[in-house]
C-alpha cells in the first residue's frame, strides 16, 4: 500500500464536500485563534469536530514521529490522521494568513479599542471555562487562586520585549498550540502574554518576505512538539484532576488579563532597528471620560456577549444533535 492509499485509508472527509466542509471549520477555527480571548478549541467543539479533533492529535505518537523522521512515509500515514488533518490545517492557515494583516494593523493604528475588545472576549471565556468545574470545593477554589496569583506575576515578570532567538519561538509555539485542545483558551492570548502577538502576525502578513517564511517554520515546529506533547499531558491532567484543572486555567485566564488593559503608560523604551520598542510599561485608568473611552467600554461589552452567543449556540447545536 502507497503513502496515498494509506492516507485515503484514515480516518477523515470521504467525498470532496466533506474535505470541503472541514477545511471551512478550519478557517473558523484559524479566524479565532487569531483573536487573543477566542479559542479555535471552542469553534471546533461549536462545529461538532471537537472529538475527532482530539484523536487526530493523539495520532501523533513517538512511533508515527519516528516514521516520519526515518523516512517511512507508509508506516506515519498508518497512525496520523492525515484525511483529517490536511484539510483541516489547510483552511485553519488560510484563515491566519488572510485575518493576521488585519489584526497587526489593529494592534498599531489603535491599540486601546483592539485591547478592549480583547478584555471583553477574556473576560467571557473566563466565565464560559468556569463552567467546566464539576465542583467548587476547596481543591478547585485553591486552584483558581494560584492559578491567578502565578498568572499574575509571571506577567509582570515578562518584559514586553521577548527575545526574538529561535528556541523562544519554538516555546512560543509549543505552548500557544495548547489552545486548540482547549475550549475557551486562546493562542493568540497566550501570544499576547509571551510578547510575541504581533511579531508572529507580522510574519504571518507577509509570509515571504525577509526572514518571516524561517520564523513561521520555527513557530510550526514548536507547534508540532508542543500538540504532541502537551496532548497528552493536558489528558490525563483532564481525566485525573478535572475539576481542579479547568479551576487553575480560570485562575490563569484571570490573572494574565492584567497583561490586555487597553490604558497603559510607558515607562521605558529603547530604539530597536529603527523603531520605538517599550521595555517596560503599567496599567493605568483612562485620563478622562471621553468617547473613546465610551467606544472601548462598548467593545469590552461586544466581546464578553460574543463569547457567551458562541456558547449558546454550542449548548444549543448539542441539544439539537
Amino acid at each position: 500500500m502507497s503513502f496515498l492509499q494509506s492516507v485515503l485509508s484514515g480516518p477523515g472527509p470521504r467525498t470532496r464536500s466533506e474535505a470541503l466542509l472541514l477545511a471551512a471549520k478550519g478557517f473558523c477555527m484559524g479566524a479565532a485563534d487569531i483573536v487573543p480571548g477566542v479559542s479555535g478549541g471552542t469553534v471546533a467543539f461549536i462545529t461538532g469536530i471537537y472529538e475527532q479533533l482530539i484523536e487526530a492529535i493523539r495520532s501523533v505518537n513517538a512511533k508515527a514521529i519516528s516514521a516520519l523522521l526515518h523516512g517511512r512515509l507508509h508506516a506515519s500515514a498508518q497512525e496520523i490522521h492525515f484525511r483529517f488533518l490536511i484539510p483541516l490545517f489547510i483552511g485553519l492557515g488560510c484563515a491566519l494568513v488572510s485575518m493576521a494583516g488585519l489584526m497587526n494593523s489593529l494592534m498599531k493604528n489603535a491599540p486601546v479599542l483592539t485591547w478592549s475588545l480583547f478584555l471583553g472576549l477574556i473576560a467571557g471565556s473566563v466565565l464560559l471555562v468556569s463552567r467546566g468545574v464539576e465542583k467548587w470545593n476547596a481543591a478547585a477554589l485553591s486552584s483558581l487562586v494560584l492559578g491567578a496569583i502565578a498568572s499574575w506575576f509571571l506577567v509582570g515578570m515578562l518584559p514586553v520585549s521577548t527575545p526574538e532567538s529561535w528556541w523562544f519561538i519554538v516555546l512560543c509555539g509549543m505552548i500557544a498550540i495548547c489552545a486548540m485542545i482547549l475550549p475557551g483558551i486562546s493562542g493568540a492570548f497566550l501570544l499576547l502574554i509571551l510578547g510575541k502577538y504581533e511579531y508572529i502576525t507580522g510574519a504571518l502578513r507577509n509570509p515571504f518576505d525577509g526572514g518571516n517564511l524561517l520564523v513561521l517554520a520555527t513557530f510550526a515546529c514548536g507547534c508540532v512538539v508542543g500538540i504532541a506533547a502537551f496532548s497528552r499531558l493536558l489528558h490525563v491532567f483532564l481525566s485525573r484532576y478535572h475539576s481542579q484543572t479547568i479551576a487553575c486555567l480560570t485562575g490563569f485566564m484571570i490573572g494574565a488579563s492584567r497583561k490586555v488593559w487597553p490604558w497603559k503608560e510607558v515607562l521605558e523604551s529603547k530604539m530597536v532597528n529603527g523603531k520605538l520598542r517599550v521595555l517596560r510599561d503599567a496599567n493605568v485608568l483612562p485620563n478622562q471620560f471621553d468617547t473613546q473611552v465610551m467606544y472601548a467600554v462598548g467593545l469590552m461589552a461586544l466581546g464578553f456577549a460574543l463569547v457567551l452567543l458562541l456558547d449558546y449556540v454550542s449548548r444549543k447545536g448539542q441539544k439539537n444533535a
